[in-house]
């Protein structure tokens, strides 16, 4: 996997709780930056092969699409193949790593197709960064009151 991006969030949940949010499908759009809502999930979600089908962009511009799971290790690793086209995709890798009684949380990202792919690799890295940042902050506040509750 090509990697422009690789951000890192402290969590005080545990890796069970990180996977929770993870593997609810419905929460995709609560987390993920860029994505509007969602459309239908896979009831194999997060399995391999198994897709969330979201809408990307803002009313009157939403684009429907899908996030592919390439890999699935619960409480560890999901690998996604995000797609946002006419904008292109993406390959996400979120990690989990239990951290005393907290997680930390590890998103790398970086294009695979389309237009993002000739945007030059330091302003993709700029780009993503911020976006993953932003997505951590969110997946971190859903995660910490799943944990609290």
């Amino acid at each position: 996997m090509s990697v422009s991006s690789t951000v890192s969030k402290r969590v005080k949940a545990s890796p069970a709780d990180v996977w929770a949010v993870l593997a609810d499908g419905w929460l995709y759009a609560t987390w993920v930056v860029g994505a509007s809502r969602i459309r239908s999930v896979d009831e194999t979600w997060p399995a391999e092969g198994s897709s969330i089908h979201h809408s990307v962009g803002s009313w009157p511009f939403l684009f429907n699409d899908k996030t592919i799971a390439t890999k699935s290790e619960p409480e560890k690793e999901l690998e996604m193949r995000a797609r946002a086209w006419p904008g292109g995709e993406a390959l996400v890798r979120v990690s989990i790593e239990p951290e005393g009684e907290g997680s930390i949380i590890t998103m790398t990202e970086d294009a695979s197709a389309g237009p993002m792919l000739m945007v030059p690799q330091p302003v993709r890295k700029q780009t993503f960064d911020w976006r993953n940042t932003e997505s951590l902050l969110r997946l971190g506040f859903l995660v910490e009151n799943k944990a609290r509750s």
